[in-house]
C-alpha cells in the first residue's frame, strides 16, 4: 500500500468518526496532520557497504578467533601473565581473558558469518564474493553454528567440548576452503567455484 492510500483510508477514518457540528478549520488542521505524519515515514535505509575485503575480514576477525578456541585446548592457566592485562594484544591473557575471551571468540566467529554474506563483498584479488550461491550460504550457516558451539562449550568451562568444537570450526572453515580459496591459479582465482 502506497503513502496516499494511507492517507486517503486515515482521512476517511477521521471524518467517518467527527461529530456533527465539527468546523471546517478543524477537518482542515485534521487533513495537514495526517498529510505530515505520512511525509514523515522513514525513508529505507541502503544496504551496508563492506569496507573489508574477504581477507582483512578472515585476517580481522576469523583467524584470531579461531586460533583463541584452539588455544583453548589447552590449560588456559597456563598461558603467560602479561604485564598489564588491560594491554594485553593476547585475548586469553587481556581484561577480558581465560573463558570469557574463549566465549567472545565464539561470538566473534558467529556474527561475522553474517559479514561474509553481504552484497558487494570482494575477495582479495577484487572478484565479487560468491554470496547468492547455495554453497557459500551454507559454508556461513556452518560457520555460524561453529562459533555458537564454541561460545556453549567456553560458557560451560569444558575443556574436552572445547577440544571437539574445535574440530568443527576447522571443519567449517576448510569446507569453505576447499572450494573458493585452495585454488591450483592461486590467489587470482579466489572466490570461483
Amino acid at each position: 500500500m502506497d503513502k496516499r492510500t494511507d492517507v486517503v483510508r486515515g482521512f476517511s477514518r477521521a471524518v467517518a468518526g467527527l461529530k456533527p457540528g465539527t468546523t471546517y478549520a478543524t477537518v482542515f488542521v485534521l487533513v495537514l496532520s495526517i498529510g505530515d505524519a505520512a511525509a514523515q515515514a522513514p525513508a529505507p535505509r541502503p544496504a551496508p557497504k563492506p569496507d573489508a575485503n574477504l581477507l582483512q575480514l578472515m585476517r580481522g576477525t576469523l583467524y584470531p578467533a579461531s586460533n583463541v578456541i584452539f588455544a583453548a585446548q589447552e590449560d588456559l592457566s597456563k598461558q603467560p601473565k602479561p604485564a598489564d592485562e588491560a594491554t594485553s594484544p593476547n585475548p586469553l591473557t587481556s581484561t577480558y581473558g581465560g573463558w570469557a575471551a574463549v566465549e567472545n571468540a565464539g561470538l566473534a566467529i558467529a556474527e561475522t558469518s553474517r559479514l561474509l554474506v553481504i552484497p558487494g563483498r570482494v575477495c582479495s584479488n577484487g572478484k565479487l564474493a560468491p554470496v547468492q550461491r547455495a554453497d557459500w550460504v551454507k559454508f556461513t550457516a556452518g560457520l555460524r553454528k561453529a562459533g555458537l558451539d564454541a561460545y556453549a562449550a567456553a560458557k560451560k568451562k569444558d575443556k574436552d567440548a572445547i577440544v571437539d568444537v574445535s574440530g568443527t570450526v576447522s571443519d567449517a572453515c576448510q569446507a569453505c576452503h576447499d572450494v573458493y580459496r585452495e585454488k591450483k591459479g592461486g590467489e587470482k582465482d579466489r572466490c570461483l567455484p
